[in-house]
């Protein structure tokens, strides 16, 4: 199916309307006219792009302005910010090659953070083996924030029991949280108080932030040996009338955010559950069990996100509700779901 605008809460496919729940605008942000003036504003001070390395003798004030909003608020001691979450995480998979002995992932994680030779954290539901002994070595934990599937961010307990022998660091990717859980859209980064040494977030910032690009955040010390990869300074930065726009629009984030709330809210009074739909009211996704479901809402003039994320995969169908939903757009939704749910 193509379209000839974006896609936000209508999209129109061959002369005919349909109510849209994909993509990954969950703040709505795309066609916010606030949002989209001060993206306008700061493309006149800062021109379309900016094609140089974020190392030459010329700074920009506006990653400044960025990147502290954006340490504030996630809650971190610094960040920046690159071209894409996808660089995001191969910037943090190439340092950290430097300084870890060993990986281990947590189910699924997204391709950005993905590396050669990592080890699973649990085998046959157990935690590995290789996380308990007493050998003395630096680990890298890779996990996405909420997984694939998921409604709930990850549960990171076990943590606590793997050996006191092992330095941990964390590699969280919070794409499809950042701007959705947490205070005000703040992330799961700054909940997280387990025993690890370093933790360190990437995420889009193309999805509820609504700005083409990506941020690494962590300490202050993990910022710095970035900035000094090969790879970071010989790549030109994030556009810098998406930074400045970052910390003009902290405000309007604060907006969308209670509308997507609220939203959610909603769908929770009036929604039928069962176990061929996962929801939480917390979370912006809804996962549906059923491909009968998915034609079914086809037929009613609502489109969902339906794709593989591998080739072979079976295909990943999910609502996506936004902050630009209005309630009418989510009466109709719910009451397909709840007559399809109503007959088992």
């Amino acid at each position: 199916m193509t379209v000839d605008k974006f896609p936000d809460r209508v999209i129109e496919i061959d002369q005919e309307q349909y109510l849209y729940f994909g993509g990954t605008a969950y703040l709505g942000l795309p066609t916010n006219k606030e949002f989209q003036e001060l993206v306008i504003q700061n493309i006149l001070n800062w021109g379309t792009t900016y094609g140089s390395s974020r190392t030459a003798n010329i700074q920009l004030s506006a990653y400044d302005a960025g990147e502290s909003f954006l340490a504030s608020h996630i809650g971190s001691e610094k960040t920046v910010t690159v071209s894409s979450g996808m660089l995001a995480g191969k910037l943090v998979i190439d340092l950290m090659k430097k300084h870890t002995d060993c990986f281990f992932h947590l189910n699924d994680t997204h391709n950005a953070i993905q590396t050669e030779n990592s080890f699973p954290i649990f085998l046959d539901g157990n935690l590995n083996n290789r996380l308990l002994d007493s050998k003395s070595e630096k680990i890298t934990i890779l996990t996405d924030g909420i997984p694939s599937f998921e409604t709930k961010p990850a549960d990171l307990s076990f943590l606590e029991k793997i050996s006191k022998s092992k330095e941990i660091t964390l590699v969280i990717d919070e794409s499809h949280s950042l701007g959705i859980t947490g205070k005000n859209g703040s992330g799961i980064y700054s909940s997280i108080e387990f025993p690890v040494k370093r933790k360190i977030m990437v995420s889009s910032l193309g999805k509820a932030f609504g700005l083409t690009g990506g941020i690494i955040a962590s300490d202050s010390e993990f910022i710095n040996l970035i900035k000094e990869l090969e790879t970071f300074t010989s790549a030109a930065g994030m556009n810098p009338a998406f930074v400045q726009t970052l910390s003009d629009a902290r405000e309007i984030y604060k907006i969308q955010h209670q509308k997507l709330l609220d939203n959610l809210n909603y769908i929770d009074s009036i929604l039928i559950k069962n176990s061929t739909i996962l929801f939480d009211k917390n979370y912006p996704l809804i996962y549906l069990l059923s491909n009968e479901l998915v034609e079914k809402l086809k037929q009613e003039n609502i489109i969902i996100a339906s794709f593989r994320y591998k080739k072979e995969a079976e295909p990943l169908n999910r609502i996506v509700i936004t902050a630009n939903h209005l309630k009418q757009d989510l009466d109709k939704l719910v009451n397909v779901l709840n007559d399809f749910n109503s007959r088992f």
